[in-house]
């Protein structure tokens, strides 16, 4: 079946096509081609058609950002099953969750996950087969019939992928929620979803084939992952690194390579902030910087505009229930530092208040978006879908209610305000812990910092700061108090404030507030 609409691994196909001898993916040391990538890709799909993967199967993805992660994505799709990429850092028990609620057909998996992948899988109901990228560890994976990857894609050939069979509403994907708040939940993501965030991001980016993309994020998250799409797509080069737990080697890699595409997230710009040696790197062919997470404070856009001085900044907002809501074009950074922008090409957004009715600006309220990046829903979950999926202003269709508090100036840009379960109600007042954070980290000697509520007996909740100090600084509790004494209203100031080393990150450089709790 090819019925000429796009599917998501066309781009791949298409790169392929028009340049089999450029660089698509350079990754610790191994630099392949289009060609060669593509024709991986197309192997490993027939080894999963082979070994029983049919349409609609789920496909787990486990193992670092590396070459076989990234073939094992596009094979998936050419097998015209559904790839879901989990991050090399779940445990057993999380990674047997995902296994049984995905009910996956197929495991690929790094041979050096083999103990997680042993515990996780033995016994599993629904997997057909595990291929194991490196040596099939003795005792473990073996009698489990797990096979070498190594092995599969040599008995296959990679001229042509399997026969079509999926149409632009399949699914290509599931990427798993972090769960904070219970189980993860798997955001259902189609072709023509993936396709269209892609080509709207990479519109208001301008990429080219010429693009040098760094690929430091994992691609467990969606925002790593979709610089391997975007890359793809548009012919360009992605420079995949396993994470950016060693910085200044990371840095050196962009540097070699020319990239021209740096994204990140806040913590990432808060390790390069520290770092002393940032003028030894010539990151001058970089164009473009974007964010992502959380909004970027006023230290971190003094950060990125010393380390990268030619490079347009864009702030972005998004959430994987519809990969990117808005982006702050890099003129208005300035003008608006404190928004994240409009809403991507082709997406439409408004706030409604507590009675589902649409407010005015400077007006607080839950924001809501149209567009075809919304998900499908969550996968097996039909009432947490209900919750998120909503009737939209025209019949038949359905919007996506995101539970994030924002509003809108008299210039239509937005401003994140904080998620729904993250206020803190005290004195029964509503704080928003970003206004806080926002102002204890513009005190001079904070490195980072996370505001949360606490019981409290008098006030209800009780504002707590953690906050992380720059390398050298000597800033004390009393300092930090007296600082917000003099930047926000009585209500905000935090009534306990904890230095601490370092704050609980997730994979994908998020701070995780549910363990500060």
């Amino acid at each position: 079946m090819n019925t000429g609409i796009p599917l998501l691994h066309d781009g791949l196909s298409d790169s392929a096509r028009r340049l089999p001898d450029k660089v698509a993916l350079v990754c610790r040391g191994t630099r392949l081609t289009y060609r060669e990538v593509d024709r991986r890709a197309n192997a490993l799909a027939h080894a999963l058609v082979g070994r029983g993967v049919e349409r609609g199967d789920r496909v787990v993805i486990f193992g670092d950002n590396g070459v076989d992660v990234a073939v094992a994505f596009w094979a998936a799709l050419k097998a015209n099953a559904v790839a879901v990429v989990v991050s090399p850092q779940t445990h057993a028990d999380k990674l047997r969750y995902l296994l049984e609620d995905s009910r996956a057909r197929a495991l690929v998996a790094d041979a050096r996950l083999a103990g997680v992948v042993e515990e996780a899988a033995r016994g599993s109901a629904h997997l057909r087969c595990i291929l194991v990228a490196g040596d099939v560890a003795e005792n473990r994976l073996e009698g489990m019939g797990a096979e070498r990857l190594a092995s599969a894609l040599a008995s296959e050939s990679g001229d042509e992928p399997p026969r079509r069979r999926c149409i632009d509403i399949d699914l290509a994907a599931i990427v798993y929620t972090s769960g904070s708040t219970g189980d993860p939940k798997g955001v259902m993501l189609t072709h023509r979803n993936m396709i269209t965030a892609a080509t709207s991001i990479t519109t208001y980016l301008e990429n080219v084939e010429d693009d040098v993309i760094l690929g430091a994020l994992p691609l467990a998250f969606d925002y790593g992952l979709y610089q391997m799409i975007m890359a793809f797509k548009m012919g360009a080069r992605l420079v995949l690194e396993r994470s950016f737990a060693y910085p200044a080697e990371v840095l050196s890699v962009a540097a070699q390579e020319g990239v021209t595409g740096f994204p990140g997230v806040p913590t990432m710009f808060a390790v390069l902030g520290e770092m002393q040696s940032l003028a030894s790197y010539d990151l001058s062919c970089v164009r473009y910087v974007t964010n992502t997470a959380a909004a970027l404070g006023a230290k971190h856009i003094t950060t990125i505009r010393e380390m990268f001085p030619r490079a347009r900044v864009y702030s972005m907002y998004g959430l994987t229930e519809c990969k990117r809501c808005t982006y702050l074009a890099p003129e208005d950074l300035d003008r608006k530092p404190d928004s994240v922008g409009v809403a991507i090409p082709n997406t439409e957004l408004w706030i409604v208040d507590d009675e589902d009715r649409r407010v005015g600006p400077g007006v607080v309220g839950q924001l809501v978006i149209r567009g075809a990046t919304v998900m499908r829903g969550y996968w097996e979950k039909p009432e947490a879908t209900a919750r998120k999926l909503r009737p939209g202003p025209l019949p038949g269709e359905v919007v996506l209610y995101t539970g994030d508090l924002c509003k809108l100036d008299e210039d239509g840009y937005l401003y994140f305000v904080a998620r729904m379960d993250d206020v803190i109600k005290s004195r029964g007042e509503k704080v928003a812990p970003k206004e806080v954070e926002s102002a204890i980290l513009a005190i001079d000697g904070v490195k980072e910092t996370a505001v949360i509520g606490v019981p409290d007996e008098l006030l209800g909740q009780a504002v707590k700061a953690f906050v992380v100090l720059q390398r050298g600084a000597t800033l004390s509790v009393h300092q930090i108090v007296h600082e917000c004494q003099a930047r926000l209203e009585a209500l905000m100031v935090p009534k306990y404030v904890e230095i601490v080393s370092d704050l609980p990150k997730t994979t994908t450089g998020k701070i995780k507030k549910t363990d500060l709790r």
